[in-house]
């Protein structure tokens, strides 16, 4: 049984599923998202390998943490880009050994079927892949009946290899209705309409500081973005501050120095002179 000192199971999860609960998820990239999203009650974190860590992992809390694993030249792990099954079960058991719950994994179905096989929890990815992108570029999928049933039949093979869930990106919301409630992976959708199992968005489109294309499905709740910039602005007339102090002699003040008794300089001045 979760309680709040403990994080939700694989188990969980799928139980949420079985009982038709909502799921929100949130992909994060800082310790303070993280910690935000566990104070907030989020459920479950996706957050890249190369952001994750021992720190990200107490900061998420409670959360349910999915680890992205690195795809082709969307990063590398340990220096280097995952190419087979054997660096992709390792990169696995090196984030699980921090505490990842699950793992995203965007490679060929043989890599995922190693790491299901090895009994590691996998989240797979259909509909618009970004790491795919070349093939089908920035659409939505399965707007037809025969894209539609691809995509149902790549669910259906995930399913068959073991993972446990996959993320399902913008296709159309009877399709991503229909595909949920007949699969038993966990389908996080992201621009798939509210039948998906979870609904899953980006921090930066919740909290309004989007860097270059925003997404239909993002909804902002608060701006950030104005936020920043007025940080921003602080951060510059504090240093221009700075600099007059410094020009004008008002920094350092006396407060901001370290004093030495007149006796004991004048027998410096003395030992420096000898």
């Amino acid at each position: 049984m979760v309680t709040r000192n403990t994080r939700p199971t694989v188990a969980d999860i799928r139980a949420m599923k079985a009982r038709g609960e909502k799921i929100s998820m949130l992909y994060v990239t800082t310790l303070e998202e993280a910690a935000a999203a566990d104070a907030a009650g989020i459920h479950m974190l996706s957050i890249e390998g190369r952001f994750f860590s021992p720190e990200m992992r107490e900061a998420a809390g409670r959360c349910f943490v999915q680890v992205g694993l690195p795809y082709g030249g969307w990063g590398t792990f340990q220096g280097r880009p995952l190419a087979t099954a054997e660096d992709y079960l390792r990169a696995a058991f090196h984030f699980a050994a921090m505490g990842g719950d699950c793992f995203y994994c965007a490679a060929s179905y043989d890599i995922q079927k190693t790491l299901c096989d090895n009994h590691v929890p996998i989240v797979a990815h259909v509909g618009l892949i970004p790491s795919y992108i070349t093939w089908t570029g920035f659409r939505a999928v399965g707007k037809t009946a025969e894209e539609a049933t691809k995509v149902l039949r790549q669910v259906k093979q995930l399913e068959a290899i073991g993972c446990f869930g996959a993320e399902l990106e913008v296709v159309p919301d009877r399709v991503g209705a229909f595909i949920s409630k007949n699969t038993s992976m966990i389908m996080l959708g992201m621009g798939a309409g509210p039948g998906a199992d979870a609904q899953y968005l980006f921090a930066e489109d919740v909290l309004g500081h989007t860097q270059g294309h925003k997404p239909r499905h993002a909804k902002t709740y608060r701006n950030f973005a104005a936020e920043y910039e007025r940080l921003q602005g602080e951060r510059i007339a504090a240093f221009k501050e700075f600099i007059a102090d410094i020009d004008s002699g008002a920094y350092p003040a006396p407060q901001h120095n370290v004093a030495i008794t007149d006796e004991e300089f004048a027998h410096f001045m003395d030992q420096a002179k000898a």
